[in-house]
């Protein structure tokens, strides 16, 4: 008998499948992540970890768990784990790739609308005792159908945001690693990042980036929040450099109460809600459960990293 950490209580009843295979479970109780001196503790006699965006996996988490046999992360991305340290331990790694495709492109979508339109302070309005009347000139968004859409990064996400800004009759240009992104920037009235977090991408919307978009251009980030540069994001905004922003993901997350940015205008934040519908996450869970299983039994992982 193997024993399995998971690090936070996970929707559906996919975790439940691994106690049934006859291992050990311990699924962190918290509300929120160990922090790693209770992450060391808690995986210290562990064989198989399923982990999440928010635990960092590095030499000093593998060099307490001199058991570990697999590394299951609920996420479509790796960032939070040195997957050399664990190459070189002969731990396998699996991610949740594909499923969320769906989801996190809606809500990309729907961020843009939302911050082009200013849905949310036009509702703060309503609420507010703002709405006295129909008003001709306030409340004036911009117009999404027919207007030019920067992705930046072309994978399974990239590539399905584009097909719905195409229903919008939307101009949809690419951003690959060999195009040049400040060109494409001067074209795009809305820029939405899809690529993933590399030394060669953070901070890959910087100042200078910032400069070379339209005046009247919003940015969407979905991906990963340190792609952005945001103490750059907050002047430019705050300068009307650009119009507006909408962000999915922080650099931390969550933002401090007191971080300049959410001071910023024009800024929509939500919290990292890509994946949050119940079809994704619990499908998410499945393949997690999946890749653990694989690895405590010496099984090829289905989805390797």
């Amino acid at each position: 008998m193997s024993r399995c950490l998971v690090t936070r209580v996970l929707p559906g009843p996919a975790v439940a499948r691994i106690g049934a295979a006859g291992h050990e479970l311990d699924v962190w109780p918290g509300a929120l992540p160990p922090d790693a001196d209770e992450l060391r503790e808690a995986i210290a006699s562990a064989d198989g970890l399923l982990c999440l965006l928010t635990d960092r996996v590095d030499t000093a988490l593998l060099d307490a768990a001199p058991r570990l046999r697999v590394v299951s992360n609920y996420a479509v991305g790796t960032d939070n784990v040195d997957l050399d340290a664990c190459r070189a331990r002969g731990i396998p790694v699996g991610r949740t790739p594909d499923v969320l495709t769906a989801a996190t492109a809606d809500l990309t979508f729907a961020l843009l609308l939302a911050v082009a339109r200013g849905i949310v302070p036009a509702s703060a309005a309503v609420r507010d005792g703002e709405w006295r009347t129909w008003e001709p000139a306030r409340w004036l968004g911009a117009e999404v159908a027919g207007r030019t859409l920067l992705i930046v990064g072309g994978g399974r996400i990239g590539t399905a945001v584009g097909r719905r800004a195409r229903g919008f009759d939307m101009e949809v240009l690419l951003a690959g690693r060999t195009d040049d992104l400040g060109t494409l920037l001067e074209r795009a009235d809305f820029v939405s990042l899809h690529c993933p977090l590399t030394p060669a991408t953070r901070h890959l919307i910087d100042a200078s980036s910032l400069a070379r978009m339209r005046a009247g251009a919003f940015l969407i980030n979905t991906a990963r929040g340190p792609l952005v540069d945001q103490t750059a994001l907050a002047r430019a905004l705050r300068d009307g450099a650009i119009a507006g922003a909408a962000l999915d993901v922080t650099d931390p997350e969550p933002l401090p109460a007191d971080d300049p940015l959410l001071k910023a205008p024009n800024l929509l934040v939500v919290p990292h809600i890509g994946s949050a519908t119940h079809v994704a996450r619990e499908r998410m869970a499945e393949m997690a459960v999946d890749n653990l299983l694989a690895g405590l039994d010496g099984r090829p992982l289905p989805h390797p990293a």
